[in-house]
């Protein structure tokens, strides 16, 4: 690993902040301002952590415009709009290359061929490419990762080992697919049966991910019991994220860890949903709508609202209700003593 280091002005000509103070330090890594040593570059992106400063031995900090603070001697601020954003500035200046390929097609994968492989592209040990299967340009796939029958993989994506993408899947451009994800497999449909005790549903249907979608390490995606599980361009699927069949969700979407949808849930554009939270089947979630984390979701949620808890309801009424029964345990402590 080779070594980095920058001075103050060479980062904020990058990140174009507002300098206070200086510092004679060359930065070699960002850390968290609990850990930071001398050389270390951290960032303050909320005045309730402004107290940790004085008592932090990072000599830089990217901080919003509104800090209350001094940084002190030798020592320095770049004052920004947005200190997380400008925080990704500096984690990508830091950022070590991905791992290599020594070649563009490792030997030991397994590419059928019928299969388009575009120009650039790179395809690690123990691939597995099925017939007619598409990887776009300059995509970049991992070793152990099975791409089946009819799939697509848009240019510039790049998919982590351990991934399964099951036949006729679509992935779109400049996405990231971590590792041990599951792509179209089926859907979770059984009916009572008398022969069989429970009948499996076929699931005959795919999934079809947008641009610039990022799905976390062991997370699924079912494929459509008859038409598609979409993805909108922009999503971002946190670790061990379960999406049903035939859920829809529109653009740039967040869903945190261990959250999930049952089938035939569609999500509007920007809505959030909080980690371990369970939204019930054919429940239809607004655009800019947010999930408190633990909720479970049992009907339809309007645009722009904000819910909590189980089942989800109006954030503030959720919070009321909570006061109250503090409130009254608190009470009924008081009168058994």
């Amino acid at each position: 690993m080779q070594s980095k280091s920058f001075s103050l002005a060479e980062i904020n000509d990058i990140i174009k902040g507002t300098l206070v103070g200086s510092t004679d330090h060359l930065i070699t890594a960002p850390q968290q301002l609990e850990n930071a040593k001398l050389s270390e570059i951290s960032f303050i992106g909320n005045k309730k952590y402004e107290r940790l400063w004085n008592s932090s031995n990072a000599s830089v900090a990217i901080v919003n415009e509104d800090i209350a603070i001094e940084p002190g001697e030798n020592r320095a601020f770049i004052k920004v709009k947005n200190a997380d954003l400008a925080l990704c500035q500096v984690l990508e200046l830091f950022a070590e290359a991905p791992p290599l390929f020594r070649q563009n097609i490792h030997p030991t994968a397994v590419i059928d061929a019928s299969a388009i492989i575009g120009e650039n592209a790179e395809i690690g040990a123990n691939v597995y490419v099925g017939p007619k299967a598409t990887i776009g340009a300059n995509a970049r796939i991992y070793p152990n990762v099975t791409i089946l029958d009819e799939s697509t993989v848009g240019e510039r994506t790049v998919i982590w080992s351990g991934t399964v993408v099951r036949e006729r899947c679509h992935i779109g451009t400049d996405c990231i697919i971590h590792p041990n994800a599951t792509i179209g497999a089926d859907g979770f449909g059984f009916r009572p049966c008398p022969e069989r005790g429970l009948a499996k549903i076929p699931q005959i249907g795919n999934v079809v991910i947008g641009n610039w979608v990022e799905i976390g390490a062991n997370s699924c995606v079912d494929r459509g019991k008859f038409s598609s599980t979409i993805i909108g361009d922009g999503c971002k699927i946190d670790n061990l994220v379960q999406i049903g069949h035939n859920s829809i969700l529109g653009k740039y979407c967040i869903m945190a860890g261990n959250s999930g949808l049952a089938g035939s849930v569609t999500l509007g554009n920007g809505v959030i949903i909080g980690g371990s939270a369970s939204i019930k089947d054919h429940t239809t979630i607004g655009d800019g709508a947010t999930v408190g984390a633990g909720s479970g979701v049992t009907g339809d949620i309007p645009a722009g609202k904000v819910v909590l808890g189980y089942p989800a309801i109006d954030a503030r009424d959720a919070l009321k209700q909570w006061a109250i029964l503090k409130r009254l345990v608190r009470e009924s402590s008081q009168k058994k003593e």
